[in-house]
C-alpha cells in the first residue's frame, strides 16, 4: 500500500434541533416567501471554487432581481466545510439559510464527527461538476507529467496539497499516486490562497485545483499544469494531457449544488428550484461555466439527493481502500 500521510481536522459541532418544520408554517407565510434577508453560507475561504460559484449565483440573483431582499454572504471556513455546513444544520427548518456544496459535503462526515451527513439537508439542485488541474511551480524543472513521475521516483516521497482533509482533492492525489506508483505526504488546506502560497514558496511539490481557481496562475506562468482530471482536455489548455491519456481511473469530480437546512419547508425548496432554473438559463451563468471550465450537470430536488447518495457511497468505498477512513 502506498504511504499517504494526512493531517485530519476534527470538528465539534452543536446540533440545534427544532420541533418546527414545514408543516407548522401558516399558509400565508408560504404565499409571502421570501420576505426576509437571506443568510448565504460559503463553507470555505475566499477564492476557491465554492466561493466563486456562490458569489456568481448571488450576483445573478441580484442583477436579475430574482431575490426580493438582501442576501448576506459569509465565508464560514474550517474543518473541511464542517464549520459552515454545521451552521446551516443548526438553522433547521429555516428557509432563509442556504449554502452551496462541494466534495467535502460528502466526505467530511466520513472522517469527522460532524453530527450530520448529506442526508440531513434539503437538496435544491445540482448544477455542474468540477474537475481539477495538477500543477507544479513554474520555477521547477518539471515541465510534463513524465518529468513529474521521474521527480517523484527520485524524491521517494513528494509533498502534495489540496483543499480539505478527506475530500475529492485527497482522493485524486491518492489515486494518482497509487496508479502511477509513487508515494505522497498530503497536506490539506481550508482555502485556495493559502495553498497556492505554500506551493509557490516551495513548501509543496504540487497541488490540484479547480481550473477556475488556478488558471490565473497558469496564465501568469507562476505554475505549470501537468495533468487534467476531466474526461476531455481543457479547451484553453489543449496540450495538457488528461488522466485518461495515462489510463488513470476513478479521478472523481466535485459536485456543485445548492442546499437548504434540514426540514426546510416544501414551499421554500420549490421556490428555490423554480428560481435556480431561471438562474442556470442566464447568459451570466453560462459564461461562468465556460470561464471556470465546469461540466454542466443539472438535477433538481429528489434527483439531486439521489445523486448525492450514490456519490457518497462511491467516495466512501474509495476512501476506505486508501485507508483514509
Amino acid at each position: 500500500m502506498r504511504k499517504i500521510c494526512c493531517v485530519f481536522a476534527t470538528a465539534s459541532l452543536v446540533l440545534a434541533t427544532s420541533a418546527c418544520g414545514a408543516g407548522t408554517l401558516a399558509e400565508e407565510d408560504a404565499e409571502d416567501y421570501p420576505d426576509q434577508e437571506l443568510d448565504w453560507t460559503i463553507a470555505f475561504g475566499p477564492g476557491g471554487g465554492n466561493d466563486i460559484m456562490s458569489r456568481t449565483m448571488v450576483e445573478i440573483l441580484e442583477n436579475e432581481e430574482l431575490y426580493p431582499n438582501d442576501i448576506v454572504v459569509e465565508n464560514r471556513e474550517g474543518g473541511s466545510g464542517a464549520t459552515g455546513w454545521g451552521h446551516v444544520l443548526s438553522q433547521s427548518g429555516d428557509p432563509y439559510t442556504i449554502s452551496t456544496t462541494s466534495g467535502s459535503f460528502l466526505t467530511t462526515p466520513l472522517q469527522a464527527d460532524t453530527g450530520w451527513t448529506h442526508e440531513d439537508f434539503t437538496g435544491v439542485g445540482l448544477f455542474a461538476t468540477d474537475d481539477t488541474l495538477f500543477v507544479v511551480p513554474s520555477d521547477s524543472d518539471i515541465e510534463s507529467w513524465e518529468d513529474w513521475l521521474e521527480f517523484a521516483e527520485d524524491e521517494g516521497t513528494v509533498t502534495v496539497g489540496g483543499i480539505g482533509t478527506v475530500n475529492v482533492d485527497f482522493i485524486i492525489q491518492a489515486e494518482l499516486a497509487e496508479q502511477a506508483g509513487y508515494e505522497i505526504d498530503y497536506v490539506p488546506f481550508n482555502e485556495e490562497g493559502q495553498m497556492q502560497s505554500a506551493l509557490l514558496s516551495g513548501t509543496l511539490d504540487a497541488t490540484v485545483s479547480n481550473p477556475g481557481s488556478v488558471l490565473g496562475q497558469v496564465e501568469a506562468e507562476e505554475v505549470t499544469p501537468l495533468l487534467y482530471t476531466g474526461e476531455e482536455p481543457l479547451e484553453v489548455l489543449p496540450d495538457v494531457p488528461t488522466g485518461g491519456d495515462f489510463d488513470y481511473e476513478n479521478l472523481v469530480s466535485m459536485p456543485r449544488g445548492l442546499i437548504l437546512p434540514p426540514d426546510a419547508p416544501d414551499h421554500a425548496r420549490e421556490w428555490w428550484i423554480d428560481t435556480m432554473q431561471q438562474v442556470v438559463e442566464t447568459e451570466e451563468w453560462q459564461q461562468y461555466l465556460d470561464d471556470n471550465h465546469l461540466t454542466e450537470d443539472v438535477r433538481w430536488g429528489d434527483d439531486f439527493e439521489a445523486y448525492l447518495e450514490e456519490s457518497a457511497t462511491g467516495l466512501e468505498e474509495t476512501l476506505k481502500e486508501h485507508g483514509a477512513i
